[in-house]
């Protein structure tokens, strides 16, 4: 399951994640396939901006999978959620730009249709 999260409409803005995959599915490339849909309606169809997406900072899978997807890692938020079992979370931020989606959108098409389906990190800046 992934989703559209935090639409911001004025500010041509949007969250995608909420994701979770079952164990047998990692790796499968489903992840990466579903944020290229995703990632193509928003720039191509919606006209935004920015979409971001954020992971606890505990979560380093999530992070590497992140940064695979060509997002840039704009910081930490301290202590932004209080999770039920009162744990203070760090969530860590990322971003693509309208301005970058071109070179991302080239990347994820290559890594898709090669069935090269493990992260591997985006250039640095």
């Amino acid at each position: 399951m992934t989703r559209f999260m935090e639409i911001d409409r004025e500010n041509r803005s949007v969250e995608i994640g909420g994701t979770w995959l079952s164990r047998p599915l990692w790796g499968t490339g489903i992840n990466p396939e579903a944020k290229f849909l995703m990632l193509r309606y928003a720039f191509e169809t919606e006209a935004v901006i920015r979409v971001q997406i954020k992971s606890d900072a505990r979560n380093l899978r999530s992070q590497r999978a992140i940064e695979a997807l060509g997002a840039v890692r704009e910081g930490v938020l301290r202590h932004q959620v209080i999770l039920p079992d009162g744990f203070r979370r760090d969530s860590v931020y990322y971003s693509i730009l309208a301005e970058e989606w071109p070179e991302v959108k080239r990347r994820l098409v290559t890594r898709i249709s090669q069935g090269n389906h493990r992260p591997t990190p985006a250039p640095g800046p």
